[in-house]
């Protein structure tokens, strides 16, 4: 099965829109928008300002925020058990 994601994005350009149809694989949706997500941010060198995704219609934008900020605090979490 396959979820279409659209992303909805501020760019150095302005309004942008991607949008792909990816396999789910026993994923979330909201996981795979994340990842898709990383990889506009990469190619837009972190100038992006997320606004709104959707999978199949339906609005999933803050299930991805907070995937996203999860995220950032497990990294700073594990960054705090330093040996200095």
């Amino acid at each position: 099965m396959n979820a279409v994601i659209n992303i909805h994005y501020l760019g150095t350009g302005g309004k942008m829109l991607q949008s792909g149809s990816f396999p789910l694989r026993g994923r979330k949706p909201e996981q795979i928008a994340l990842e898709y997500w990383k990889q506009i941010q990469k190619e837009s060198s972190y100038h992006a300002k997320l606004e709104k995704v959707t999978s199949d219609g339906e609005d999933i934008t803050d299930l991805v925020k907070d995937l996203e900020e999860q995220e950032l605090r497990k990294k700073f979490a594990e960054s705090e058990d330093l040996p200095f």
